[in-house]
């Protein structure tokens, strides 16, 4: 079944906590694997999801930190090293993920960078494109057998971005080779990747029950903006100053992501972008016209099978489904 870019009427919405979005919820039984659920709306996504019951497995770059961030929940939450940018490093998560647990019910895909310096990796590829699209594509792809595994019920969860407006994915040209290199439009072209993921995973994984979901958070002071300049920082204040943009707590950002991992609406759906805790709407404005709806081009079904060559090639990884 395709599911329709419309809201749903959750009850929910933008300021919606998510302790409040899985109250009444048991996951007692299910295990969640997160990418760096140690700081920010990632905190705040482990903090709901283990309240609810949940075993969490954890992975991230800073693995002393999350001990710290974590404190008391610590000894009840498995914390493993990954770095989303090295194609070993994944590997050996997903090696020691596979020696710790036998399935994942809930994968999210939190962990990212933002509007970041232009960097590459080993390969030569573009950092904010391989880490936030083709480390989780690689990983997701390796642990791919564990979510099998959990069957019917099991969910894809990957973080996108309102920023999915500032760019499409460019299959010519995803690297910054033959074009000049912009912070924000690559980061757009990232998390347009990430939904584009969603869409692709969903059309393959929806025969066994497993479905795919794309969550734009909100707008969340947190580390993800490290990397901002004081300009970029004026832009922000001026446009939440204007009314144009309204602020979340890490609380509220990390709503959207666990109800698209737990929401029992969700059931039969997939392969939808998110926001507020629904169903985004669909909209052909771009983020200087509006802050809320999901683009065209982010839930192409076209580009989507296009991304998903092109990230098999660049990985190396052939993800069966």
């Amino acid at each position: 079944m395709t599911t329709p870019q419309a809201p749903l009427g959750s009850g929910f919405g933008h300021d919606t906590p998510a302790a409040d979005v899985v109250a009444g919820i048991d996951l007692s039984g299910k295990t969640v694997f997160i990418t760096g659920g140690y700081s920010g709306i990632g905190t705040e996504t482990v903090k709901a999801l283990h309240g609810a019951g949940a075993t969490i497995i954890l992975a991230g770059r800073r693995p002393e930190q999350a001990r710290e961030t974590l404190g008391d929940m610590f000894g009840a939450i498995t914390v493993l090293e990954l770095d989303l940018i090295d194609p070993a490093s994944i590997d050996a998560c997903a090696d020691a993920v596979a020696q710790a647990i036998t399935k994942i019910d809930l994968f999210i895909g939190n962990a990212a960078i933002m509007a970041c310096p232009l960097a590459r990796d080993a390969r030569g590829y573009e950092s904010q494109f391989a880490t936030n699209h083709l480390g989780h594509f690689q990983l997701a792809a390796r642990l791919w057998p564990l979510i099998a595994a959990a069957g019917a019920g099991a969910r894809v969860v990957a973080l996108s971005s309102l920023a999915h407006k500032r760019s499409g994915f460019h299959p010519d040209d995803p690297h910054y080779e033959n074009r000049a290199y912009e912070k924000w439009e690559a980061y757009g072209q990232a998390k347009t990747a990430n939904a584009l993921f969603a869409v692709g995973l969903d059309a393959r994984a929806k025969a066994h029950g497993i479905r795919a979901f794309a969550v734009h958070p909100g707008g969340i002071m947190t580390n993800l903006g490290r990397y901002l300049t004081e300009e970029d920082r004026d832009g922000f204040r001026k446009q939440a100053s204007s009314g144009k943009m309204r602020w979340k707590t890490a609380e509220s950002g990390a709503a959207t992501s666990v109800w698209a991992a737990t929401s029992p609406l969700l059931e039969g759906h997939g392969g939808v972008y998110c926001e507020d805790c629904d169903i985004a709407a669909l909209t052909e404005h771009d983020r200087d016209a509006s802050m809320t709806g999901v683009m065209p081009h982010a839930i192409d079904p076209a580009m989507a099978e296009a991304l998903w060559d092109v990230s098999e090639a660049m990985t190396g990884v052939k993800f069966t489904v």
